[in-house]
């Protein structure tokens, strides 16, 4: 179990860093449709890369795992919010709808809640 672990942490740390860095400009254009002010994004994407950080460097230090998974799970749990708000078809939704299930993946793994 712990390999799957580790690959969700992975998936989920690259999957933010790929969106926040190499897809900006589509982070900046739905920041726009869904209302939210430069700031939000700014604090978003900040949070958002230091918690994939953590991730990652849980794969060494498991305390540094449940927090930061809930943390991010939660901010996918806001995206699907945001995302249905705004109408958008599932298709859109559903990347983060699976990270969101990864993260909590990871929580109940890590955690030992299982």
């Amino acid at each position: 179990m712990t390999n799957f672990l580790v690959i969700a942490q992975i998936i989920v740390a690259a999957s933010v860093a790929f969106v926040w860095i190499f897809r900006i400009h589509n982070v900046i254009k739905e920041f726009n449709q869904f209302g939210l002010s430069d700031v939000t994004r700014s604090f978003v994407g900040f949070s958002k890369t230091a918690l994939a950080t953590l991730l990652i460097v849980g794969i060494w230090y498991d305390s540094l795992v449940t927090i930061p998974a809930l943390l991010m799970g939660l901010f996918m749990v806001a995206a699907q919010y945001f995302h249905f708000k705004a109408g958008k078809p599932f298709q859109q939704r559903l990347p983060s709808l699976l990270l969101l299930v990864l993260c909590v993946f990871i929580v109940v793994i890590s955690a030992n809640l299982i």
